[in-house]
């Protein structure tokens, strides 16, 4: 691979891991972030992070030091495209913000740059329209949380070369995640399509009093979490086989939610600013111990998943 000198535009949850996983991976990175304070936050979460997996035997103390030191701070967007070869901006999900960064990237570096978006949602083409070169803008959306996560969405605007494309595939695969390309983009992505179809019918459930919450989630956890790590759904219905699946959707899909606006129960839970952990309340009741120990455990189940992965 190519790419030696990454900028990553950001220093939050999002920014600071794929900081951490570039530098993991043996590249330069300049981390961007507008103050000393954005800064700081971020290279704060690098170092707990790094001491997380020191802590659990995946990284030595030194190399903790080695891959701490491949990361740089900057407060400016000359800074970050100096002497660059790939720019991933991951920065508020507000478009107008990217198009403003990504035409000032665009006047800043040499034309082989790939300026990459980790946004979850928003269009690579209206992006790109702010820049000069739309063959060279592509998404890359990583997921939450980017440590542990190996999904990463490759996402073509409607002018995307293909050697961006495969680029940012070996990017994406060098630094130990798991590229998953799209052909050309849509809505929410691939990931967020299945994410919300699935939580509409989860919410669709708990509001026609069929099951309680943690009745649904046990049923996700222990059933389909079980197998969908190595089957997803398409696999999953040819191990089932399709003429079972095409009988049970001739009459389920029917009574299936179809809802096309927000489901009232959760429209109602934000109105009622039961936002989950950041309220101490949505679904369920939260308090610190009950996060610390929920997130313990998905980071357990997480890691267990990646040490299988490197494996492989």
């Amino acid at each position: 691979m190519n790419i030696k000198n990454i900028a990553v535009l950001g220093t939050g949850t999002m920014g600071h891991g794929i900081a951490l996983l570039s530098a993991k991976a043996g590249l330069n990175v300049k981390m961007y972030g507008r103050t000393n304070e954005s800064l700081d936050r971020g290279t704060s979460s690098i170092i707990a992070s790094l001491n997380r997996l020191v802590a659990e035997g995946n990284i030595t103390e030194e190399e903790s030091q080695e891959i701490l030191g491949r990361i740089k701070g900057v407060k400016t967007l000359e800074e970050a495209a100096e002497n660059t070869d790939f720019i991933i901006e991951s920065v508020a999900e507000n478009l107008e913000l990217k198009k403003d960064i990504f035409s000032k990237l665009d006047s800043l570096c040499k034309d082989n740059v790939i300026l990459a978006s980790n946004t979850s949602g928003l269009s690579p083409t209206d992006i790109a329209k702010s820049t000069t070169r739309p063959e060279r803008v592509v998404i890359a959306h990583f997921w939450n949380p980017p440590q542990l996560i190996p999904l990463v969405e490759v996402v073509p605007g409607e002018k995307t070369s293909k050697e961006t494309i495969d680029i940012t595939v070996d990017w994406v695969n060098f630094i130990g995640k798991k590229a998953v390309k799209m052909e050309k983009e849509c809505l929410g992505f691939i990931g967020n399509r299945l994410q919300l179809a699935l939580l509409r019918e989860a919410m669709y459930i708990v509001e026609k009093g069929w099951a309680k919450p943690e009745e649904v989630d046990k049923a996700m956890e222990y059933g389909h979490g079980r197998r969908l790590c190595v089957t997803g759904p398409l696999c999953s219905a040819d191990l089932g086989g399709l003429d079972i699946f095409n009988n049970i959707s001739s009459y389920l899909f029917q009574d299936l939610c179809n809802y096309t606006e927000a489901s009232k129960l959760l429209e109602g839970k934000v109105n009622e600013n039961k936002l989950g952990i950041k309220s101490g309340e949505g679904f369920y009741k939260w308090d610190k111990e009950k996060i610390e120990n929920k997130q313990k455990e998905r980071t357990e189940v997480l890691l267990y998943f990646l040490n299988r992965d490197d494996r492989e």
